[in-house]
């Protein structure tokens, strides 16, 4: 378990990308770009799964960032306990001490360009239009 919280603030993400405050995206310190994390929380069981995108977080005690959407869809607010496992089986703890470049690369294939990650998986609960 790693505690985490919710951004919603900000223009372009450390990978260069526009930051959409509404998507099913998160910050990390270390691990690569891309890479896919499936967010549970154990409070309710919700789980969504998220692409790292930005750097961060930046304050003590709090390991991963989400932005507003996926923290909405699991149903979290403000900052809280979070179970998180990598997206194609390996977990956190496998690969957590490694070096940015030794880290495993994602294993999904790239998003679309122009999808919107609330509108895929959630049918758009925040009405916001696709970017």
């Amino acid at each position: 378990m790693v505690r985490a919280s919710y951004y919603c603030s900000g223009r372009r993400t450390a990978s260069g990308e526009r930051f959409n405050p509404n998507g099913f995206t998160a910050a990390h310190r270390t691990l690569p770009f891309g890479t896919r994390l499936a967010v549970t929380n154990p409070a309710n069981g919700r789980t969504v799964v998220v692409r790292i995108n930005d750097r961060g977080p930046f304050v003590r005690g709090v390991s991963l960032d989400l932005a507003r959407g996926a923290a909405f869809a699991i149903g979290m607010r403000g900052t809280g306990t979070v179970r998180i496992a990598r997206v194609g089986g390996a977990t956190l703890g496998d690969w957590q001490g490694e070096t940015f470049a030794q880290a495993p690369q994602a294993t999904w294939p790239q998003e679309r360009q122009g999808s919107n990650d609330a509108t895929r998986f959630w049918g758009s609960p925040f009405g916001h239009a696709v970017d």
